[in-house]
């Protein structure tokens, strides 16, 4: 198998996304998760640029690594200085890293006007940078920006920029298309060109996300030998974004033979995405290829029907081996095989009762036609499953509820709830406060139940999602409410539909309630 060494910049480069602040707790966080999945290289910032990269590198002095090596960021000398008194260098020494990746302009346009040197003076800015830190025993990456825009404006000189790396000793020259706007086919010429004029180097890829296009492309770059890939997880970073890894190391890994990292770690890849998301306070995309919520699931009853039988029919790998899984949802799409699958998964015990199973889909097609749907709503359709076998017994009856919303003088809004409930035979009335009155009606329910069923403690709502469902209708329209609740084992989701948003979050919240006290009973 041959390596691909996989450098990850989320850190730094993943960083400089939008809404995207890391604290040195973060960032020491993320960089003992990716030394734990068998990443090559992390690249923890860019020391001399703030104060906090300077204290994250002097606090990692204390951090022991496994597999990764910790890398620190910087550009070659500024013209006009020598290198042992240019800060970011000595900055990059000071850090106490022992690899660095520097980066040099390789287009000429940016020599011009963004340096406002000459071309001499930027290859010599380049040839002395990676000698000094050589010098000092530093693995050294050069990282030539912007090198497929300067190779298709000037090719001679990107091939100076590259020898003049190469002659100061470079352990790795990485091909940055800084633009994001290269396409996959002149990407693979370009690379492919360039490792033939320079046989015996090393070549890494750096790609951007402008046109959509930054994983095909880092890819492409590995196919035609370049042995090592820069990218962030998720794919963060500035305007469109970086190379999505955990697109990248499953693509080569697991479809092109090339080892990035042991099988057994790629299995973390899913659990490594989400802390990512996590700690960036990133909604995850569900659709995101291999790790995504949705990337191996199924709705229409025709995939599911065929996945039973042969799972590569609609799924191009396991999702274990990326520590995803499979998911089959019920809708308005599904067929008979949805629910089987989903009554095997939820041991309701229907498998090899077909009247049953009909009479199931047809109550979820008719649900769906009123607006519910249960593709993140498990709970409830376990719920409407169980009644609609006549296998549940509830836990309480609603006789009533109300709710009160009270604007004062003073700006202070006052919601309060009152319910009735019939527990076991017995009445319970109840009244509570809450921050609106969905927090209202909550803190009633839960008043009214905890006498009984001192479980539902610690059940807590995580997540209340609202949507407009016939949106022609205006202010009549009816309304979605989906809640995800959890335990301290698990987390499941509930749904409400009605024209009256209380309703709709009423029938979300007490199906959440009756989902906990029965898999509390079941137990």
């Amino acid at each position: 198998m041959r390596r691909v060494f996989i450098y990850d910049t989320t850190l730094r480069d993943g960083s400089q996304g939008a809404g995207i602040s890391f604290t040195i707790e973060d960032k020491i966080k993320i960089v003992k998760a990716l030394d734990s999945f068998g990443v090559s290289y992390v690249e923890g910032g860019y020391p001399g640029a703030n104060p906090k990269d300077d204290l994250f590198f002097e606090q990692m002095k204390k951090v022991e690594l496994k597999n990764a090596k910790l890398t620190a960021f910087g550009s070659t000398r500024r013209k006009d200085i020598s290198v042992e008194k240019d800060e970011v260098l000595k900055a990059i020494l000071k850090s106490g890293v022992k690899t660095a990746c520097i980066f040099g302009k390789s287009w000429d346009l940016h020599v011009k006007q963004a340096l406002k040197t000459t071309n001499e003076e930027n290859l010599k800015m380049i040839y002395e940078s990676i000698s000094f830190l050589k010098s000092k025993k530093l693995e050294v990456i050069f990282d030539a920006e912007h090198y497929f825009d300067g190779y298709k404006s000037n090719k001679i000189y990107a091939f100076e920029v590259v020898g003049a790396a190469i002659a100061a000793g470079a352990d790795v020259i990485c091909l940055c298309e800084t633009n994001g706007g290269t396409l996959p086919s002149d990407i693979g010429t370009i690379v492919k060109k360039t490792i033939t004029a320079f046989p015996a180097v090393k070549f890494g890829i750096h790609a951007h996300n402008d046109s959509d296009c930054a994983v095909a492309n880092s890819i492409v770059a590995a196919e035609e030998g370049c042995l090592l890939v820069q990218g962030t997880i998720n794919g963060i970073g500035e305007r469109c974004g970086n190379a999505n890894l955990c697109s990248i190391i499953p693509s080569i890994q697991i479809k092109k033979g090339y080892e990035c990292v042991s099988n057994k770690n790629l299995k973390k890849l899913s659990e490594i995405s989400r802390y990512v998301n996590e700690i960036s306070n990133l909604i995850p995309n569900d659709s995101e290829p291999y790790v995504g919520k949705n990337a191996f699931a199924h709705k229409a009853g025709v995939h599911v029907s065929a996945i039973k039988r042969a799972p590569e029919t609609y799924e191009h790998i396991d999702p274990s081996l990326v520590g995803n899984s499979r998911r089959i949802l019920v809708s308005d799409l599904a067929g008979k095989s949805n629910v089987v699958s989903k009554a095997v998964e939820m041991d309701l015990g229907i498998e090899n009762a077909p009247e049953k199973v009909k009479r199931i889909v047809e109550i979820v097609k008719a649900k769906e036609n009123e607006g519910f749907q249960y593709e993140d709503a498990d709970a409830s359709f376990f719920l409407t499953t169980k009644k609609a076998l006549e296998s549940f017994k509830p836990f309480f009856v609603l006789k009533g509820y109300r709710v009160a919303v009270e604007k004062r003088l003073t700006g202070e809004i006052i919601s309060e709830a009152t319910v009735k409930l019939d527990i076991k035979g017995k009445e319970e009335h109840t009244v509570a406060e809450g921050d609106g009155p969905v927090n209202a009606l909550d803190h009633c329910l839960r008043k009214a139940l905890i006498k009984y069923y001192p479980e539902i403690e610690d059940a807590v709502l995580t997540d209340f999602k609202v949507r407009v469902v016939n949106s022609n209708a205006n202010t009549a329209a009816k309304v979605r409410v989906l809640i995800e609740s959890s335990d301290s084992s698990k987390s499941w989701g509930t749904i409400g539909v009605n024209e009256n948003i209380i309703d709709a979050s009423w029938q979300a919240l007490s199906d959440s309630i009756e989902y906990k006290l029965l898999n509390k009973s079941k137990k």
